[in-house]
């Protein structure tokens, strides 16, 4: 499946959409370059996630975790400064099998082995510099129902 928008706040509806989607347990993997739209993505998960709080990148401090609606918490990671997981791929690892945590992960290569099978994978492309085309690709059961909503 192939989503284009064409401006911030598309990316943004398109976001509240999947986030509306969610029941705990799911890992997101962003994949595009920097500039891409991957954290406005993931601002608009958490408007879906009825989160009120400014959802930040979380490029420097490589996690942030944002309390959501009924009980669930969204925890976004970025990887892009990392060389290798260490020890984050330890706590990324235990972030995933808790069924009340969404995982959103931006530059998941670095932590390949720690992701789960069932995941569904946004690739954000660019052709122009307004339009943005987002490749939904699950990956596992629960993938394609996400997938299928949307």
């Amino acid at each position: 499946m192939v989503i284009e928008v064409t401006n911030e706040q598309e990316m943004k509806s398109f976001g509240a959409r999947l986030g509306r989607l969610l029941r705990g347990g799911e890992v997101i993997e962003l994949v595009g370059d920097v500039g891409a739209g991957k954290t406005t993505l993931t601002k608009g998960i958490a408007t879906g996630l009825n989160i009120t709080e400014d959802v930040q990148s979380p490029s420097f401090t490589i996690s942030r975790v944002y309390p959501a609606r009924d009980g669930l918490t969204l925890a976004h990671y970025d990887f892009y400064r990392l060389q290798e997981a260490g020890i984050m791929g330890d706590e990324l690892k235990e972030t995933i099998l808790n069924q009340k945590t969404i995982t959103i992960i931006e530059w998941g290569g670095i932590v390949e082995g720690a992701l789960p099978v069932d995941r569904l994978t946004l690739s954000i492309v660019a052709p122009t510099e307004t339009v943005r085309r987002i490749i939904v690709e699950a990956h596992g059961t629960r993938s394609l129902e996400i997938e299928h909503g949307l």
